[in-house]
């Protein structure tokens, strides 16, 4: 097997000591086209059929994108008749401008003209390779003859151009493969295209600098960037755009520095679906400018709805890691980040801060219309933090903090011997087993509650609860009787006069299971045994001194069972 090295050379950084991109920080959205229709659709095995692409086309518009390239009518008659569906059924909104790619090549600028009569916003985007490569080994012509192909693509543009006054008409070049370019080359074409085209700062040329493909770290392509944006001549007749792609998986890195660097707009996909590795993700680029407090100017709010659209339309996956999107984005294996997320949550929730600052989730995920119940799942590497996460999250129970490690200790002997992760039905599920349904051997049957107030012995008031209960035992039937402060110290006496294990109260606990008047009510009472062992119990009723009564009872019932 062949594996070296060194038949690959480094590319060569940019001279620019006195670069400022560094520096530098985003501050607002910039201008988005998607090229989803175009460049994604070109990398599909299979391509999209045309109602294909006037469903994703609609999505796009929902999503918020201005500018969209719909691809290369020029190329087949599929392209031209998507096209003209677009036009003849008035689907393009007026505020929206659709984009068309050609190369610099007569014959398929006239035909792409034919597709855009009626249409009122366009972009003509048309391109040639310029890179050193290209020239040397496509097309075997040197940097004049190269300029030449762009210079008489840009003059026939323009002169069809004219024969169309009912459409706003805007131009795009691309000097193709530009960051294989060297950069005053780059500069020399694009200039002779202005030269030609004669941008003003009303009426800018698109110089769109596509790294065709990524050949090297992203700073080095803002550095590209910033080298041409302050060597470009009239800066400000020109709208520099970025078309990125992922080879070295730095697309969107390289088109966030890119940014800093200069550049105005951004040229991506969805997911990030193009050619090879694929395109800038716009949708992690959108999502990151959010995650910085910056309006992104596109809705990913109902990303669950835009992956349906996006896999039916496409016929691609997204990856369960995919930033933002993924399956499992937002989901915490790890025991120390589930309890880290827990009481990052419970914080926010307090209202004591203004900003989401969560441990390991960089974004709210219910911003994108995920829902907080996938965030923890349950394996054998889950800790206590998570488990009661689920429990209050997905059932409402709000276990006290020393009761985590007790239940979380049942669930890790289950994820231990299975090897599976638990989905929060399963996790509950054993939660009941363990705490709501242990009715023997001891189970309430009936009780009554009086109270009396008595004078002791200094002549102070006290107040005394008494209780009468009917219970069970092993199914036999017995009454006992309790006195204390209050109905849980008065059953905790009365249970002392049985056979029941004898305990030490040690806490109790207890919240309404919901909101609203008919809410059943949730008590946690712990206690020791006679060894000094702490065990908790539930107890769940629509009555406060009935779930306080179970409670104890389910504490008494596990001590006897982890007593056999």
């Amino acid at each position: 097997m062949s594996y070296d090295y060194r038949k690959y050379k480094p590319f060569p950084p940019v001279s620019l000591p006195d670069r400022t991109w560094p520096d530098k920080t985003i501050t607002k959205a910039p201008y988005w086209c998607s090229v989803d229709l175009r460049d994604g659709n070109q990398a599909l095995p299979i391509p999209m059929s045309v109602e294909e692409k006037l469903e994703l086309f609609e999505l796009l518009l929902k999503i918020g994108f201005k500018e969209i390239e719909i691809g290369f009518p020029s190329a087949s008659q599929t392209e031209f008749d998507y096209l003209r569906t677009l036009i003849d059924r008035n689907l393009i909104p007026d505020d929206v401008t659709i984009q068309l790619l050609t190369q610099s090549r007569d014959h398929l600028i006239r035909r792409s003209f034919e597709a855009i009569k009626g249409c009122k916003n366009v972009v003509m985007h048309f391109y040639n390779s310029t890179s050193t490569v290209q020239r040397d080994v496509v097309f075997q012509k040197d940097q004049k003859e190269i300029i030449k192909i762009a210079v008489e693509g840009a003059t026939l543009i323009k002169k069809i151009a004219a024969e169309y006054p009912e459409t706003n008409i805007r131009y795009e070049y691309s000097p193709e493969s530009f960051t294989g370019t060297e950069l005053e080359f780059a500069k020399e074409i694009c200039e002779a295209v202005m030269d030609v085209l004669e941008p003003t700062p009303e009426n800018q040329l698109i110089l769109n600098l596509p790294a065709t493909v990524e050949m090297h770290t992203p700073n080095i392509h803002a550095d590209q960037i910033e080298w041409f944006s302050r060597n470009i001549k009239n800066r400000d007749c020109v709208l520099i755009s970025l078309h990125t792609h992922n080879d070295r998986g730095t697309g969107v890195a390289a088109a966030e520095l890119g940014l800093m660097a200069g550049a105005d707009r951004v040229e991506g996909t969805l997911f990030g679906n193009g050619e090879r590795t694929g395109n800038t993700d716009l949708i992690t680029m959108a999502m990151n400018l959010y995650s910085q407090g910056v309006n992104p100017e596109l809705d990913f709010s109902d990303i669950e709805h835009i992956t349906k659209v996006y896999k039916s339309c496409t016929r691609m996956n997204v990856h369960e890691r995919h930033p933002y999107v993924g399956e499992l984005v937002y989901t915490a294996f790890s025991g120390s980040h589930q309890d880290a997320i827990k009481k990052g949550l419970d914080k926010y929730k307090s209202g004591t801060t203004g900003f989401w600052d969560i441990p390991y989730l960089p974004l709210d995920p219910s911003d994108m219309g995920r829902e907080y119940e996938a965030i923890i799942r349950i394996n054998s590497q889950s800790g206590k933090g998570g488990v009661a996460f689920i429990l209050d999250s997905q059932f409402g129970y709000k276990l006290p903090k020393a009761m985590h490690p007790e239940f979380s200790r049942k669930i890790q002997m289950i994820t231990d011997e299975t090897g599976k992760e638990l989905k929060g039905a399963e996790i509950f599920e054993e939660f009941s087993k363990e705490y709501l349904t242990v009715k023997s051997p001891w189970s309430l049957v009936k009780y009554e509650i009086k109270a009396s107030m008595d004078v002791d012995t200094n002549g102070e008031e006290k107040n005394t609860v008494g209780i009468s209960c009917s219970l069970k035992y092993k199914g036999e039937l017995m009454t006992v009787d309790g006195q204390g402060n209050g109905p849980i110290d008065a059953f905790f006496h009365a249970l002392q006069s049985t056979s029941a294990p004898k305990v030490h109260f040690l806490s109790y606990d207890e919240h309404a299971l919901s909101e609203g008047a008919d809410s059943q009510a949730v008590c946690y009472i712990q206690v020791a045994d006679s060894k000094g062992r702490s065990y908790f119990g539930v107890g769940v009723d629509s009555s406060i001194n009935a779930a306080s009564l179970k409670a104890l009872l389910c504490a008494v019932n596990r001590i006897e069972a982890n007593s056999k």
